[in-house]
């Protein structure tokens, strides 16, 4: 379980390029809780599940690494997959920089213009 849990971290670092107090900053702007999947038969109003991400990647990378629960594991891992898999997709060719793709990738704890 630990190699699994070392491995994990070390994607999720690799994945989560921004810093916590970057990432809290740019949680509070308008942009950031624009963007993103507010859940199935919401209203649409309400915080995305980016937006949740990004507080709760916050948190994990302000815990010493012995007090991270399996929870915040399963959850690094989630984040890990949602960065690849975005990524992936690619963003926009143009403005990139200002883009729903970006603003998203960023809820997650990766500025793709790093």
């Amino acid at each position: 379980m630990a190699d699994d849990h070392d491995a994990i971290a070390k994607e999720f670092a690799e994945a989560v390029n921004m810093a916590p107090a970057d990432l809290e900053k740019w949680l509070d702007t308008d942009d950031s809780k624009r963007v993103g999947w507010k859940g199935e038969g919401g209203d649409g109003k309400g915080e995305s599940v980016g937006h949740q991400s990004g507080r709760r990647i916050v948190a994990i990378k302000r815990k010493k690494k012995v007090d991270l629960t399996d929870d915040d594991y399963a959850h690094m891992k989630k984040v890990v997959s949602y960065v690849h898999r975005h990524l992936a997709q690619g963003g926009p060719k143009k403005d990139a920089a200002h883009s729903d793709w970006r603003y998203s990738l960023m809820n997650w704890g990766h500025d793709p213009e790093k």
